[in-house]
């Protein structure tokens, strides 16, 4: 989600406390559209990130650093020039506004002391760092916005620096500013339009997102999706005090920094309680600086791998397709083999009762002696009983011939489905780059890309998963079918023990059994992680197969990674691995 006013309101509650009253000791353009100011005093050293990118606009402070470009942007050297040990003076919010703007103080090349304004302005694709002076004139941005770009207001060096308003919305803080009229005012905004009342909210209000407006709804105890016109008594008289309370919270800094989750993944985040998720759907932070860069870093993850990926799901997802569509008309075509046998007796009953027909015959009946019942053959009027025989026999071998090599075909065919569907699955594991490497060898293996000129095999540094159970036993996981292989036939042992999801994509599991007879908890959490790892993941119900290792076999000429086992037990679980203790290294060293 992207910032709201309420999350800028807990930012610059967090960055009053750290920053007012420090000096700014170094200034960076890591990239195009950042800044990172490190900042010392009486908070000791610490780091602000400020984003203005169009996809993810960001502002929190961070320990982590990075490499600067060899030669600084023009941005960056005049904020250099001008705030290099600058003191930060304040650091304020213009209502519920995305807008962070800080107050600088500074000597000029004379010695005088001057005021500065270094604005960040968190709106999607109109994110901009704005540099001003101490009448509001823009110095200069990271980013110039002239009126080619925009007809609401030109972000240019000597133009004046003002807020756009583009949206009629209410400040939800002025409405709180007198008590006694306060209610009156945010009731007016919620019924001036009839829009499911989160909606209202949301639209009325500067700095609410939907995530937030949803939240008062469900603390108001209200369907979410009634029109806001038909608010009244009690109902209204609710909503509006949680809304009041949402101002309050902001007013007095009452910030509770939380992460929700769906499916595992972190699907929301907000700096008031989002009560209407359970608490284990739940991770609370101490900051919301800690919150941020935990929450992008995690979406980092799945975007960069999604976006490094991409190539490799399309041509994969092509393939898929097109062998789909080949299958379908495969068994289409097979279903059509179905009437040979039939052309077969209609051949054989000519040969045997033919001698009785007429010339010019259209039909003949006689009894099937493989039933008992008797059927009229159709005949062509201009061929004579053995040619009609004859016609028939080689319909019958067409058709046979043809069964015989659809029945290879859509065998292969269907294998490769398979083949496809296990490495969308291993795109789906992949976490890092590195694990991208060995599905892109196998799709170069398999002859789905093309290896370029005298390009080597990349180095494989990628590993299984290493997970230890509650009660201490190694687990490992493969994160496609090269790993999946290896895990399975080269590093388990007979007596360990092996689990995959039944009938449906997924990695193989391989807990160390180092002889023992295992507790039914690991078979828990063992099964638990064959779903989580497979096309099944954040279902409910999973059928997972396990066996002792030496039960699975490697039929010859198959695929990597696929195997058959004609012994073996069964469970159904969900997919959940929460509190399964992942290990960073100390996977099983495979072979290259």
């Amino acid at each position: 989600m992207a910032f709201d006013g309420v999350t800028i309101a807990g930012i610059v509650d967090e960055l009053k406390g750290k920053l007012v009253g420090n000096r700014i000791y170094k200034i960076a353009q890591p990239e195009k559209d950042e800044l990172i100011l490190t900042v010392k005093g009486s908070c000791g050293q610490v780091r602000l990130l400020m984003s203005a990118d169009a996809s993810l606009p960001l502002l929190y402070l961070t320990e982590k650093n990075k490499t600067s470009p060899m030669t600084a942007p023009n941005f960056c050297m005049l904020l250099r020039k001008h705030l290099q040990n600058a003191r930060i003076v304040s650091v304020t919010q213009p209502g519920l506004e995305r807008i962070v703007r800080f107050e600088l103080e500074h000597l000029n090349e004379m010695g005088d002391l001057c005021r500065k304004f270094l604005i960040i302005e968190l709106m999607g694709k109109h994110s901009n760092i704005i540099f001003c002076d101490d009448r509001d004139k823009i110095i200069d941005s990271i980013k110039h916005i002239s009126g080619m770009v925009s007809s609401v207001r030109e972000v240019l060096p000597g133009y004046a620096y003002f807020i756009p308003r583009t949206q009629d919305k209410a400040e939800l803080l002025e409405c709180m500013v007198d008590k006694t009229t306060a209610a009156d005012k945010i009731a007016a905004v919620l019924r001036a339009r009839s829009l499911p009342v989160y909606k209202a909210i949301y639209m009325g209000f500067t700095g609410v997102s939907p995530c937030i407006a949803q939240e008062l709804c469900y603390r108001a105890g209200i369907d979410a999706d009634i029109p806001s016109s038909e608010l009244a008594g009690e109902a209204l008289e609710r909503i509006v005090s949680e809304i009041g309370g949402l101002a309050d919270c902001v007013k007095n800094g009452d910030f509770y920094f939380n992460v929700v989750y769906e499916n595992k993944q972190p699907a929301e985040y907000a700096a008031i309680r989002l009560s209407s998720y359970a608490q284990e759907q739940s991770r609370s932070f101490e900051s919301i600086s800690s919150l941020l860069e935990y929450y992008y870093a995690e979406k980092n993850v799945i975007t960069r791998i999604r976006q490094r990926s991409v190539d490799l799901r399309r041509i994969v997802q092509t393939a898929l397709e097109r062998n789909v569509k080949k299958y379908d008309l495969q068994m289409k075509q097979l279903q059509d083999t179905e009437k040979r046998d039939k052309y077969r007796v209609y051949g054989e009953l000519l040969n045997a009762y033919g001698y009785g027909v007429e010339p010019g015959a259209k039909s003949m009946e006689a009894l099937n002696y493989y039933d008992n019942q008797m059927i009229t053959i159709p005949l062509d009027p201009t061929l004579s009983t053995g040619e009609n025989a004859k016609k028939y026999f080689d319909k019958y071998q067409k058709l046979k011939r043809t069964y015989e090599a659809l029945t290879t075909l859509t065998k292969e065919t269907k294998e490769e489905i398979d083949h496809l569907a296990s490495i969308s699955t291993s795109l789906d594991i992949a976490l890092k780059e590195e694990d991208l490497v060995q599905i892109k060898e196998e799709l170069i293996e398999s002859g789905y890309i093309r290896r370029k000129g005298n390009a080597k095999r990349e180095k494989i540094t990628s590993r299984p998963f290493h997970y230890v159970s509650s009660d201490g036993y190694h687990i490992y996981v493969g994160k496609n079918n090269y790993q999946n292989e290896e895990l399975t036939f080269k590093f388990a042992t007979g007596n360990d023990w092996w689990f995959h999801t039944k009938g449906i994509p997924g990695s193989h599991v391989v807990v160390r059994a180092n002889g023992d007879e295992l507790p039914d908890r690991v078979f828990e959490e063992a099964g638990r992680l064959a779903a989580h790892y497979s096309q099944a993941r954040g279902q409910e119900k999973v059928e997972i197969d396990y066996t002792q290792k030496k039960n699975v076999k490697k039929p010859g000429g198959s695929k990597p990674g696929f195997v058959v086992y004609y012994t073996n037990y069964s469970l159904v679980i969900d997919s959940d691995i929460t509190g399964l203790r992942l290990v960073e290294d100390g996977a099983p060293q495979m072979s290259k």
